[in-house]
């Protein structure tokens, strides 16, 4: 796929989206941490219904930690895997508190150093709440790489490599948002909507005439 290719699909994605965000209830950098925290291997529409209730509860580093870990598995027992995610979640407050002022850090050694958050999460992060020009791969991400030809790899880390690469400068602050939605929403993964897709006659898979 050429430079020009790559330039239309964003900018029609841009022109559909021009805003686009996380799914993700949140309204400050803890907020957003613990909620992409909670969101692996969960759905955002779960996330939010728990975090709805405990943010109203705790919603910075100091009311997490006197929310306490038995306090805090009562608001995340519906969100998979939520015992190791409290644990993890209490473990960073501690290191927020004691090394931050309860602020969250706004660069990647530091936000990957916090139980519980690798370089995906630390990608979000620095992408949502700072703005910076980060892209965190996940499966949806992966698979439109992919699918699509935009910035086709082995693994994720060869993915984002490639989309920082090849995603043109004026788009970059927004490529992960529009690629997650795009992934989640029409280039799914069993069913792709490739007839309503806005840019199947940039796309790349040679699969696509199926769904068209």
């Amino acid at each position: 796929m050429n430079k020009q290719k790559r330039t239309e699909i964003f900018s029609r994605l841009q022109t559909h989206n021009p805003h686009p965000t996380t799914e993700l209830h949140y309204s400050s950098p803890f907020e957003l941490l613990i909620a992409v925290i909670l969101s692996a291997q969960a759905t955002d529409v779960g996330v939010n219904k728990a975090t709805e209730k405990l943010f109203r509860r705790a919603n910075t580093a100091q009311g997490m930690l006197k929310l306490g870990l038995t306090g805090l598995k009562k608001y995340i027992r519906t969100i998979g895997l939520f015992n190791s995610k409290a644990e993890n979640i209490i473990k960073t407050c501690h290191i927020l508190v004691k090394e931050y002022g309860g602020q969250v850090p706004d660069n990647r050694e530091a936000l990957e150093k916090l139980p519980g958050v690798g370089r995906k999460t630390a990608n979000v992060i620095l992408n949502t709440a700072f703005g910076q020009p980060t892209i965190a791969v996940d499966t949806h991400i992966f698979r439109v790489s992919n699918r699509t030809g935009i910035a086709p790899g082995k693994n994720v880390l060869e993915v984002e490599m490639k989309l920082l690469k090849l995603v043109p400068d004026e788009f970059r602050k927004n490529a992960h948002h529009w690629l997650i939605l795009h992934g989640r929403y029409v280039c799914t993964a069993r069913k792709p909507k490739c007839a309503e897709c806005i840019i199947n006659d940039l796309c790349e898979w040679k699969e696509k005439k199926d769904y068209l």
